[in-house]
Order: structure tokens, then C-alpha cells, then sequence
């Protein structure tokens, strides 16, 4: 009661616009206390009411207070444009975020959008108002206004002008350029945003005629909400164009707002027509509260509009990881011979990585020439058709997913089981490429060792570096960190992969290749539309195989650069490694316990490769297909339920 006192004393309708807004603040922190009860901050409302009521001269100061921040305060920002972005763009907006986290509001502003903030920085600030009562509210209205039917016909003003600003938004959006193309244009709803000025303005007209006519007011408002509802219609139809047609960060974002300025207009519209406009306005209020905290997050940005293009990406990484999933025996034998394929290519790669290392060269341009090697080599696997064991789980995964999405349907049983056989299939799949891969790259290995002996008279690797590589792969140290490590970097290069695809589509580079006059002037016609298709085909293979390559060789470089011993593992490679220091060593190297801790690492590596990537992508798989609150027990039971009857479907096909 004490600070509440002080503040009553401090209050000054005639202070300045940065005071009298420093109460307002001061106020609401008295009000929300300690934030540990929400019915405390009620009651010490009540407190405020009781003890404004019993002191004529403080209720004249309050309204006349209440009156000036009316008269110098322009809500209509608050109520129309708080939460959205100030320009239409993604990376606008990050920065806009940025700012606000890294610099201090100041309350001495006329805009209620900055002011705001300022009075209800807690998410606590909602939970008190919402719980307000009725009777609470309508004895601050009676505290605060003195003639009612003024105030309460400025409140309306300001609604119609914030829902004839959110009209002007919505319209400008809606004729975007990058929008309007991807509208399907036989819709009936195409033309929609052309009319909504004008059906704002025949509203406006009929709400505040002086004779206000009941049935013109009603058919002006279905009017508006129908030509609404059509815009929304207008809109759908865009996500239906990008589902065929790729998508883009900032389109997304500009959809999610104009989405979100729809709804604002539904909600300015419901508070405008309120039979109880005090109500109304709390509510409001409650909702600016809540956007308050959603709007200094960060991660919820990114993660909002990233969503639909994580999306598509697991979609697109779904198509390619059918043809990773052998289900008979025939694909069995053929992913066996493709991973053995991709076993001898990595054999000399492991020989192009201990060149590079052997020239000695800086740690970035050693790391540097042997990403070329590196992706160099796994292009040549692509373009071979050969598989890399360990390029399988991110997209396999999202192609798993996919079998998910109707497991609440009526059929949930018979979707759960055909899980259950992509699970054996997907399984079954891994282990016979991780097996071809180790399989061959070490007799390769020790096919090129014993060619450079014979040749140069000396082993690939000498024997100091053989022990380095023992170290290195040794189950006793940080090899099993590292990598799970590289799941997540392999996990990463799919999401490249996805990333590049879809940007190549929705730029429609295909075409481009096909039929643009400076490709057609060199290549020749037919020439560019083979090329196009080939592309098209492997863009992201591409991208998946480049990035991968440039990872696993720049990022102990760059992080060696800060201090940090960040390595990767790759199961194949480090195989090819370990029997290059073999062959160095000999026979004699297999009579010591380090040669031994470092083949039993081997499996591990490749587990936590496949593992961790596998997770990553089945979680982005989930989230795209709206199934991540799946009862998880009922597929643990049906894999190990598959498990107890059939445990060598995992490993053999049937």
C-alpha cells in the first residue's frame, strides 16, 4: 500500500510525455508484484479502484491523465500493425528482432506499439488481465472517463481506422509480385484483394451514419467478411502452386503475415461490433500481451517460417530415399554390389587424403584440397551409381515418415505394419551398405598400398603416420564423439541437398538450361534439354555430395583454428585409414592391443553415423507430415514385437 501511495502522489497529467509514461510503467510493475499469483495482481487492482473511488481529487487527476495519453498516444499502431514485420522480408525481421533484444525502448514516444512493450514486458502481464472481471472493468471505465459515449465513440474510430489499415496491408501483400503470380488465376477468388477498399469504406459508412441502420450495417459486415474469406481462399491456392513449384524463405514469411493480418481483421472486426466494447478492448489487450513475447523470440521466427520449406525438403529427401530401401532379395544383391563400388572409389580417396596430408601444407589448404578430394569422390560414386553407406539415413528417413501420415486413420494397423517392414527393409538396407563399403575399401586400400611398395619402394603411409592414425581411431579416445558428430554433419549435407533442389526448382533452372538463348547458342537445343534433365535429376545429389565433401575437410580446419580438436569420422573412410596404417605396419601391428581398440571402433562409428542421421532427418520427417505427437510405444512394440519373431529380417531379406 505504501507504493502504491507513492504513486498515486507522483501522479501528474501535466509532466511530460516520457514521466507520464514512466508511471504508466511503474504502475503495471506494481501491479504484476512478484509475479507469483495471478489472483494477488487482481486484488491490488480492486486496491487501485477502491482507493481512486474514495479520493475526488485523484480520480480528476487520473481522468485528466487518462485524457492527455488519449490525446498524444495514436493507438492505431497497437491495435492494427503490433506483431508484424515493418517490411515484408525475412531477414528484415531477424534484424528487427535483433535490435529490439540488443537495444533499450525508451517510453518517451507517441506510437502505442512502442509504448506497449514497455508496460507489458511479461507473459505474466496477459495472465493477470485475462483474469480480470466484468465488474473490474466496468469500474476503471467509470474512474476513467467522464463522458463515456466520447471515449467509447474515439475506441470505435480507432478500430475502423486500424481495420482500414490492416485492408490497405492485406490488398498491398495480396498484389505482391511474387504472390499474385503463384494465384491460380481460374479461381473465382483470384481478383478478390481488388474490392476490399472498397468494402472497408461501405462499412465504415454504415457504422457510423447517424442513423445507424441495422440491416445495411449487417449486410456491409458479411459483405467484408465474405470478401475476406475469398482472399483467404486466393491464398490457399498459392501454397498449392509451391507444393509443385519449390519455396522460398521469404515467400513463406510473407504468407504467414498476410495469413496473420486475416485474422487481425477478424479480431479488430468481433471487437468492433462487441455489444460490450470495455471487454473488447481487454481482450485485445490480453492478445497484444501474448505477442509481445512471441515477438522476441528468435528460434520461433525461424522456426515458423521454416517449417514449410523443412517440409518440402523432407519430401524431396523422401523421393530420393526410395531407391536406398531394398525390399527382396534382388535389391539386396544390388545394393550389396553398389556399396562394394563405393568401397574401391573411397579406397582412393583415402590415397588422395594422405597425398594432400603428405605435401604439408597449412591446415586451411590441406583441409582445402582434401574436400576437393573428398567430393570429388563421392560425385564419382553418384555419377557410378554406386552408394555411400552412410548417405542413406537422412534420406531414407524422411521416405519412412511418409508412412506415418495416416497412422490415426481407420487403417492405423495396417500403416504401423507396413512402418514396421520399412523399418526391417530400412535396417536391412544399411547394414548390407555399410558391410559392401568396409568390405571393399580395405582390400582396395591394400591393393594401392602394396602397388606404391612395389612401385616406389615404400608403403603408403609411413610408420609414424600409421601410429597417428591408430590414435586417432582408438576406441579409447574421443573417436565415438566425433562421430556422432559426423551424423550431424551428414544429417546437414542432406539438408543442403534438399535446400539446393528446391531452390533450382522454384527458380526454374531446368528451364532456364533448356530454353535460354545463351545455353542454346553454346550447347545447341538438344544438348541443353539433355543437360536440363540431367540436372534436374542430380542437383541434389550434387549439392549433397559437394557440401559433405567440403565439411569433413574444412571443419577441422576452421575449428583447429580456434583452438578446438573437432574431427570427423566417417565410417568408410576410417576404415580405408585403418588398413592403410595396417599395411604400413604389418603383421607385427596385430601382436598390440592399439590395433585392436581401433577395429572394434569401427562398427561403433558406423552406428553413430547412421544413427544420429537417421534421427535428425526421421525428426524433420515427422514434423513435416504433423505426426510428431504419434504414440511412440505403439511402434517400439511393433518393431520389437517384429523383432522376437522374425530377427533376421533385420539383417537377411526373406
Amino acid at each position: 500500500m505504501k507504493d502504491l501511495a507513492q504513486l498515486l502522489t507522483a501522479l501528474d497529467p501535466h509532466a511530460g510525455l516520457a514521466e507520464r509514461h514512466v508511471w504508466l510503467i511503474k504502475l503495471f510493475a506494481w501491479i504484476r508484484g512478484d509475479r507469483t499469483s495471478i489472483q494477488a495482481a487482481v486484488a491490488r487492482v480492486q486496491v487501485l479502484i477502491e482507493a481512486v473511488q474514495q479520493q475526488p481529487e485523484l480520480r480528476a487527476r487520473l481522468q485528466a491523465w487518462w485524457e492527455t495519453l488519449l490525446q498524444t498516444v495514436d493507438i492505431t499502431p497497437l491495435l492494427a500493425d503490433f506483431g508484424f514485420a515493418p517490411r515484408t522480408a525475412f531477414v528484415s525481421e531477424l534484424a528487427e528482432r535483433l535490435r529490439r533484444k540488443l537495444l533499450p525502448g525508451t517510453p518517451e514516444t507517441m506510437d502505442a506499439a512502442e509504448l506497449f512493450p514497455l508496460v507489458a514486458p511479461t507473459r505474466f502481464d496477459a495472465q493477470w488481465m485475462n483474469a480480470l472481471k466484468e465488474s473490474q472493468i466496468d469500474q476503471l471505465t467509470a474512474l476513467l472517463s467522464p463522458d463515456p459515449a466520447r471515449h467509447m465513440q474515439e475506441w470505435h474510430y480507432s478500430l475502423m481506422d486500424a481495420l482500414t489499415y490492416c485492408t490497405a496491408q492485406i490488398r498491398a501483400t495480396g498484389f505482391a509480385h511474387e504472390l499474385r503470380l503463384r494465384m491460380n488465376r481460374d479461381s473465382p477468388h483470384a481478383r478478390a484483394f481488388h474490392a476490399l477498399p472498397a468494402d472497408v469504406q461501405e462499412l465504415r459508412t454504415a457504422f457510423f451514419q447517424p442513423e445507424q441502420d441495422e440491416t445495411a450495417l449487417q449486410s456491409a459486415v458479411k459483405q467484408y467478411r465474405e470478401r475476406l474469406d475469398a482472399c483467404r481462399q486466393a491464398v490457399n491456392s498459392i501454397y498449392a502452386h509451391l507444393e509443385e513449384n519449390g519455396i522460398s524463405l521469404g515467400m513463406v514469411f510473407r504468407l504467414r503475415q498476410l495469413r496473420a493480418r486475416m485474422l487481425r481483421q477478424r479480431e479488430l472486426l468481433e471487437a468492433l461490433l462487441s455489444p460490450k466494447p470495455a471487454m473488447a478492448a481487454l481482450k485485445l489487450l490480453v492478445r497484444r500481451a501474448t505477442i509481445v513475447q512471441e515477438s522476441k523470440s528468435i528460434g520461433a521466427l525461424i522456426s515458423a517460417n521454416s517449417t514449410l520449406l523443412s517440409a518440402k525438403m523432407a519430401e524431396r529427401s523422401a523421393e530420393t530415399g526410395e531407391h536406398y530401401i531394398t525390399r527382396n532379395r534382388a535389391d539386396y544383391r544390388e545394393m550389396l554390389g553398389k556399396a562394394m563400388g563405393g568401397g574401391a572409389i573411397t579406397g582412393l580417396t583415402t590415397l588422395l587424403k594422405f597425398m594432400v596430408v603428405g605435401i604439408g601444407l597449412s591446415a586451411f589448404w590441406s583441409g582445402f584440397w582434401a574436400s576437393l578430394a573428398y567430393a570429388g569422390s563421392f560425385i564419382l560414386i553418384q555419377l557410378l551409381h554406386f552408394t555411400l553407406a552412410t548417405k542413406q539415413p537422412a534420406m531414407t528417413a524422411p521416405a519412412m515418415a511418409a508412412k506415418l501420415k495416416d497412422i490415426e486413420s481407420d487403417e492405423s494397423t495396417t500403416t504401423l505394419e507396413d512402418f514396421v517392414d520399412e523399418v526391417t527393409h530400412l535396417v536391412r538396407s544399411q547394414v548390407a551398405a555399410v558391410f559392401g563399403n568396409v568390405f571393399m575399401v580395405v582390400p582396395s586400400v591394400l591393393l594401392v598400398s602394396v602397388a606404391i611398395e612395389l612401385v616406389l619402394g615404400r608403403p603408403m603411409i609411413s610408420a609414424d603416420n600409421a601410429g597417428h592414425v591408430l590414435e586417432s581411431l582408438t576406441l579409447l579416445g574421443p573417436t565415438l564423439l566425433w562421430a556422432a558428430f559426423t551424423g550431424v554433419v551428414l544429417f546437414s549435407s542432406s539438408m543442403i541437398a534438399g535446400w539446393v533442389e528446391n531452390g533450382f526448382v522454384l527458380h526454374r533452372l531446368d528451364s532456364a538450361m533448356r530454353h535460354n538463348p545463351r545455353f542454346t547458342a553454346v550447347l545447341g537445343t538438344e544438348r541443353a534439354a539433355r543437360w536440363s534433365i540431367f540436372m534436374r535429376e542430380h542437383i541434389s545429389g550434387f549439392a549433397s555430395n559437394i557440401s559433405l565433401g567440403f565439411m569433413l575437410g574444412l571443419i577441422p580446419a576452421f575449428t583447429g583454428f580456434f583452438g578446438i580438436e573437432l574431427e570427423l569420422r566417417h565410417v568408410t573412410l576410417s576404415a580405408g585409414q585403418l588398413a592403410a596404417a595396417g599395411a604400413s605396419l604389418g603383421l607385427d601391428a596385430f601382436r598390440h592391443a592399439a590395433i585392436w581398440w581401433s577395429i572394434a571402433a569401427i562398427p561403433l562409428i558406423g552406428a553413430l553415423n547412421l544413427g544420429v542421421s537417421f534421427y535428425f532427418a526421421f525428426r524433420l520427417a515427422l514434423q513435416a507430415h504433423n505426426v510428431s505427437k504419434l504414440d511412440r510405444a505403439r511402434i517400439r512394440a511393433a518393431i520389437l514385437a517384429r523383432w522376437r519373431s522374425h530377427p533376421l529380417s533385420f539383417f537377411i531379406p526373406r
